[in-house]
């Protein structure tokens, strides 16, 4: 299968980001949240089909550039999962980053897919969420 991979800024468009989110099962708000998200980040990619019909895969990394980033909102459309787009998405954010510290949020389960990136578990790691009973429910905390 081919797929138009992006990481132009101007293609973003919130709704989609949304709409493919909430069908992974992750965490959404609102579509003009999201756009200014992934307009704000340091580095995106997104995946879309062949014919630019429709977002398949996404992800972004904020960072200060220097030693310091962090992943996010890696999601592939379930429909396209197991296809190797998950690795390309990866591979596209963190190229030339190689001299960064990297964190990460894994959905629970994907944590080995993230192992094949070097992605280890962290021992010291502290979360503050907006919405913490949320995040305790879904095993995210303690």
């Amino acid at each position: 299968m081919e797929y138009n991979v992006s990481t132009a800024k101007k293609e973003i468009q919130g709704l989609e980001i949304q709409q493919l989110l909430k069908k992974c099962g992750m965490g959404t708000y609102t579509p003009e949240l999201h756009q200014k998200a992934f307009e704000n980040s340091y580095k995106i990619v997104q995946i879309f089909t062949k014919d630019q019909t429709q977002l398949i895969g996404c992800g972004r990394v904020l960072s200060d550039g220097c030693y310091q980033a962090a992943v996010y909102d890696v999601a592939i459309d379930p429909d396209y999962q197991g296809t190797g787009l998950g690795w390309l998405i990866m591979e596209n954010l963190l190229e030339g980053m190689e001299q960064l510290n990297v964190m990460l949020y894994a959905s629970p389960g994907k944590e080995a897919f993230y192992q094949k990136f070097d992605f280890r578990l962290g021992k010291t790691a502290m979360l503050k969420f907006v919405k913490a009973d949320v995040m305790k429910e879904k095993g995210l905390t303690e």
